[in-house]
């Protein structure tokens, strides 16, 4: 799972990266603001941590998101976005689109007045904006195509890029128009960033944290099946990432805050993505698997290894509740819990499996 980090100058983007990978966030953060940044995290589970703690493993693997942090987004550069700022979000699979709601003399709003609304509606008029000339350029050559040598399939994608462009031209982002499965597949390879799922961050002053759900309702109207906003204040989720874990927990405890807003930042990117988490346990190793909603246990076998989807058998299935209950698969197994399901079982966020396999 790849999720490109995007902003304004000054919005927090910077500090968003850097707080994910546990880096500090210091009068550095803006020393790279024209280079693109990548990293890795562990995405914190606690029902990995439970499960880890009862089998006691000699490895544990968490599932991972590598993050991108993509400068370029300023509506005062006169040239435009950058061809590079394009190419760097065409690759992830989601975007975060970090969006300024707090004051400071020290880091001024480039376009000198804060204001969250015209923030958002200019990232998103962009986005737009590259998805039309993507379009345009693509119409044009299957047009000239079609006049030498006339196919069905040429003809095929000319009616779906012309239904792309009329939705663009109305203003209309691609993930709110409705495709068939054939038409998603075949618009994939564009990777449209007006089609990519949408996490909007407003970053607030400290001030706010206790209305921060208030500040997240006036930007409700952008929400849609895949679009979210939160809102969380980055100087603050920076200050909680560089403290050890019993220091974290009486910062947090102070604030009034159950956990971290950025483990929430994670679900809802998951929850987006339409991904969920399967578990596979045992004295070796306890690993987090990150797989499509909706998947079958031998497409989820997949994800393990291919031996294992192309020689299923069955799967042993628990529930992590039930096995963090019952304190072993084997009393799972003798009180009914530790289910034999076939390939064709929907595989439910939060399972722990084994799979059973003949190559």
């Amino acid at each position: 799972m790849q999720t490109g980090i995007v902003g304004l100058p000054f919005s927090g983007k910077s500090t968003i990266f850097q707080t994910l990978l546990s880096n500090k966030a210091d009068s550095a953060e803006f020393k790279t603001k024209h280079l693109s940044e990548r990293g890795i995290i562990n995405v914190y589970d606690k029902r990995m941590d439970r499960l880890t703690a009862l089998f006691n493993p000699r490895s544990k693997v968490h599932a991972s998101i590598e993050y991108i942090k993509v400068p370029g987004l300023d509506p005062q550069n006169e040239t435009g976005l950058s061809p590079q700022f394009f190419a760097n979000l065409k690759t992830v699979d989601e975007i975060i689109l970090v969006i300024r709601d707090f004051e400071s003399e020290m880091s001024p709003h480039p376009s000198g007045k804060v204001d969250p609304r015209a923030d958002i509606e200019f990232a998103l008029a962009e986005f737009l904006l590259s998805d039309m000339l993507i379009v345009e350029k693509r119409i044009e050559r299957l047009e000239k195509q079609l006049k030498k040598l006339r196919n069905v399939t040429d003809e095929r994608e000319l009616q779906l890029i012309l239904k792309c462009q009329k939705a663009l031209e109305a203003g209309k982002a691609l993930r709110t128009v409705s495709f068939n499965d054939e038409e998603q597949k075949q618009l994939k390879g564009y990777q449209f960033l007006s089609s990519k799922p949408l996490l909007i961050v407003i970053n607030i002053a400290e001030s706010q944290i206790a209305n921060s759900e208030k500040v997240t309702d006036e930007y409700r109207d952008y929400q849609a099946e895949t679009v979210s906003v939160m809102s969380l204040c980055l100087k603050i989720e920076s200050e909680i990432a560089e403290l050890d874990e019993a220091d974290q927990a009486m910062f947090l405890e102070e604030l009034g805050i159950s956990e971290p807003a950025m483990y929430r930042l994670v679900k809802i990117s998951y929850d987006l993505l339409g991904l969920i988490s399967f578990f596979t346990v045992g004295e070796d190793e306890c690993r987090s698997w990150t797989i499509r909603r909706g998947m079958n246990a031998q497409q989820a076998a997949g994800v393990i290894h291919s031996d294992l989807e192309r020689g299923f058998i069955r799967a042993d299935v628990v529930a992590h509740e039930n096995l963090l209950e019952q304190g072993s698969l084997t009393a799972c197994r003798g009180k009914g819990l530790l289910r034999l399901e076939g390939k064709e079982y929907i595989v439910q966020d939060g399972d722990v499996m084994e799979i059973r396999f003949n190559v």
